[in-house]
This record gives structure tokens, C-alpha cells and sequence, in this order.
């Protein structure tokens, strides 16, 4: 199938009409996995405006947005918070158990979860979920595994991908607005 992005399979595209829940990993997708310090301890991260768009429109289609990530950092929740993500969990460097733990209170099936990642501490997630999601410059092995591999790097648009092409195939995307962020 064609799209805004590329061809994708009829397989993914199948897949993603049945996503209630978009998990995704921090740095190397929402940011190109850079972590600026400062002289003075300070720590910055890049976020694109493309992908709080599309988080953003996402969430409005009525497929809710969730993080995981193994750092702490009042950047990323301050981030999430304003993108309205509603499940943030961070500190976790043992991802999976943290995902179960959330789909089973969210009461969702394996095929009804998408989770994007770049590294083996996004492995475990990526192979458990019904819809496990590369970003392009992700590691080999995590390109091995994914059943989608986004034609955008982290932190460069990756997740603006997913968001749309979950909405294009639940026909939300044309209904998507407002302003990026």
C-alpha cells in the first residue's frame, strides 16, 4: 500500500487499524538520542514539533499515547505532560514487566498495542507487542525484529509517522488539527 510516507505492507497497515495504544520509547525516537550536558549538571534534549503534532492528533482520534523509558528526567515528563500523554513511567531499564503491568490495566490485547524503539532496551517490548515498531536508524537487531520500520530517524519525525499512519488506517488522519507543539 502507498501512503504519505512510503509503501508499507498490507500486513502493517491491517495491524495498525486495531491500535488503541501507542508506546513509545525516549531518547533515539522522540529525540535522536543525543543527551546534552551542561557545565553546571543542566541536561537538554531535542524534541521535534512534528512528533508532539502528531502525538497530540493521535490522542485526539481516541488512541491514547504511552512512554517508557529507562532514564528519569523532569524534561520528559514536563514533555508528555504537555503533549497530554497519560502514562509516563520512566526509570524503568527492564521495560517489559512496566508494558504487561500497563496493558493489563488498560485492559488491552497484545494486537490492540504498538511500541516504538531503537535499542535492546526496547527488544523485549518490540517482540512481545501485536505491533513492534524501528525507527530507521535503530539498531540492527531491533530492525530484525520490528514489523515496521519507520522511513523517518528518532527524533526526526519517526513517531509523526506512526501517529499518522495508525489515523490514516483508522480513517481519523483527515479529522486531525491543531497546532504543533
Amino acid at each position: 500500500m502507498h501512503t504519505y510516507y512510503g509503501e508499507i505492507t498490507d500486513a502493517a497497515f491491517n495491524a495498525m487499524k486495531k491500535i488503541k495504544l501507542l508506546i513509545c520509547d525516549i531518547d533515539g525516537v522522540f529525540s535522536d538520542g543525543r543527551i546534552y550536558l551542561g557545565n553546571h549538571g543542566e541536561e537538554l534534549k531535542a524534541f521535534h514539533t512534528k512528533d508532539g503534532y502528531g502525538v497530540k492528533a493521535l490522542g485526539a482520534s481516541g488512541v491514547d499515547v504511552a512512554v517508557i523509558t529507562g532514564r528519569t528526567s523532569n524534561i520528559v515528563a514536563t514533555r508528555m505532560s504537555a503533549l497530554n500523554v497519560k502514562y509516563i513511567v520512566q526509570g524503568e531499564e527492564n521495560k517489559l514487566p512496566a508494558l504487561k503491568k500497563m496493558a493489563q490495566q488498560l485492559n488491552l490485547a497484545l494486537d490492540e498495542i504498538a511500541y516504538i524503539g531503537d535499542d535492546m532496551p526496547d527488544y523485549e517490548c518490540i517482540d512481545y507487542v501485536g505491533f513492534g515498531i524501528a525507527v530507521q536508524d535503530a539498531h540492527p537487531r531491533i530492525l530484525s525484529i520490528a514489523n515496521y520500520t519507520t522511513f523517518n530517524r528518532g527524533g526526526f519525525g519517526a513517531v509523526r509517522e506512526i501517529c499518522d499512519l495508525i489515523m490514516l488506517s483508522q480513517n481519523t488522519l483527515a479529522n486531525a488539527s491543531g497546532a504543533s507543539i
